[in-house]
């Protein structure tokens, strides 16, 4: 006898395995944990604080040896131009310590001008790598010859 072969029975839906989702959240926990380690991780050394002799002074102990940002009023100039050696104060009003730079200075730069300084303490001296000069906010150009020459002569 032959005959019609007989249907087979459907099969059964496939049993869908199920996932187990710790290794996902691990994987996600360290890549987090990746990402900010190298994000945050060498910050505390990379940051710059700006400070004033005052706030210094009584953050002595945790700024010492730290590059920051010293800002204030520039005292007592001394500028040698053959060796480009400048020594100065700088002060608040309240303390007041001695600078150190090395290079060519800004014409702006003077006594009783505020000034930024960027560097470290060395003892009680501060080192500085680069001067930031405050400058007078307004510009007028001058309309005539004798305005430049006298905004000129003012300069000097």
């Amino acid at each position: 006898m032959t005959g019609p072969l007989p249907t087979p029975a459907p099969l059964p839906q496939a049993r869908r395995r199920k996932k187990n989702p710790v290794p996902a959240v691990l994987g996600l926990v360290a890549l987090a944990g990746l990402t900010g380690y190298i994000a945050f991780g060498n910050m505390s050394r990379s940051l710059e604080y700006f400070v004033t002799p005052s706030e210094y002074q009584q953050q002595h102990a945790e700024l010492q040896g730290r590059a920051i940002r010293i800002g204030g009023l520039v005292k007592d100039v001394q500028y040698n131009t053959q060796t480009l050696d400048l020594k100065f104060s700088v002060t608040d009003g309240t303390a007041t310590f001695p600078v150190q730079y090395h290079g060519a200075v800004s014409d702006l730069f003077k006594e009783d001008q505020g000034v930024v300084v960027r560097g470290q303490f060395e003892g009680e001296t501060f080192h500085a790598n680069e001067l930031i000069v405050k400058h007078s906010e307004e510009y007028n150009v001058p309309k005539t010859q004798a305005e430049l020459k006298d905004m000129l002569k003012k300069a000097e």
